[in-house]
């Protein structure tokens, strides 16, 4: 017993010493790491290492262009603002641009596009009567492709809009029906879908939460959806609202018109294919069902008045 007793002494004691040289390290490396730490991170703080560990756009390029749109948002009158706000507003804010940055593109464009026409042309080496033909069309180009994106991107967006009408109403319908609020019907609908017209719900929820009312909220959608059955849907609830008409009972009848006014749709559609197979077909199928069907026996005519 007396043997044990010295042994776990020792033992204990070591193991205090050797403990005791560990936490003494431990400290020392705490140390020495926060110093060095700190010098680190005043290196990294200092302006002038920043500015080198930033990249040639950080530090020249977007400054300019900061400046320039500063610049020109200033020469930007507050009605032409508004309107191109809205129009990039219906084309969905393509690369997040502001009216400014729209402006800028506008003008880059102007001189962009006839530098290029005018240097291929200069490549091309043709005469100068030619080359002003090209500068100018580069102009014209750069004149009309930026509004003309817009309106393809709105055109696009409406559609896409129009495509998820009628299952949003079957929704919007059947979440009233079960006893849900209006607003508490669009947030529901919002949850469960995505799209063009599940993003226009979901701004219109946020701005009534910021102090919109509701009328002001949904008249901001059909502003900024160039769709004329979402808009005649829109002035219906507005409508209902005011007068104080059933929500569902509205909803009931916009529902069943929008469903056959999407059948009726679709029968145009099929009506008008073929139509458009004629143009195909003239151009590509017959000259080849031609070239098949005539080509032996013109050949074969060819060869009889050779022989005689």
């Amino acid at each position: 017993m007396l043997y044990i007793s010295i042994f776990l002494t020792v033992t204990l004691f070591v193991f205090g010493l050797l403990s005791l040289t560990t936490k003494k390290n431990a400290v020392v490396q705490e140390r020495l790491n926060y110093f060095l730490l700190s010098e680190q991170k005043a290196k990294d703080e200092n302006p002038q290492t920043q500015e080198k560990q930033q990249s040639f756009y950080n530090r020249i390029i977007k400054p300019i262009f900061l400046d320039i749109k500063k610049h020109s948002n200033k020469r930007i009158s507050g009605e032409k603002e508004e309107k191109l706000d809205l129009k990039l507003q219906k084309a969905g804010n393509p690369f997040g641009m502001t009216p400014v940055d729209f402006r800028l593109l506008q003008t880059a464009c102007l001189f962009i596009l006839p530098s290029i026409f005018g240097g291929y042309a200069f490549l091309l080496n043709v005469s100068a009567g030619i080359c002003i033909i090209f500068v100018l069309f580069g102009f014209l180009s750069g004149l009309f492709l930026p509004n003309h994106y817009l309106k393809m991107k709105t055109k696009t967006r409406s559609k896409m809009a129009l495509r998820e009408f009628p299952d949003i109403l079957d929704l919007l319908t059947v979440s009233l029906e079960a006893g849900l609020g209006f607003d508490a019907a669009i947030t529901k609908v919002v949850s469960k879908k995505e799209g063009v017209l599940i993003y226009e719900f979901q701004r219109c929820l946020e701005e009534i939460r910021i102090g919109k009312t509701r009328r002001e909220a949904l008249s901001g959608i059909r502003d900024r959806l160039d769709v004329d059955v979402i808009r005649a849907f829109i002035s219906s609830i507005l409508q209902a609202e005011k007068l104080g008409i059933g929500m569902v009972r509205v909803l009931r009848v916009q529902s069943n018109e929008v469903r056959e006014q999407r059948k009726q749709r679709a029968e145009e559609t099929a009506m008008k294919a073929p139509i458009k197979m004629l143009f195909p077909l003239i151009l590509f199928i017959f000259p080849s069902l031609f070239i098949v069907l005539l080509g032996p026996a013109i050949l074969q005519i060819i060869e009889t008045f050779k022989n005689s």
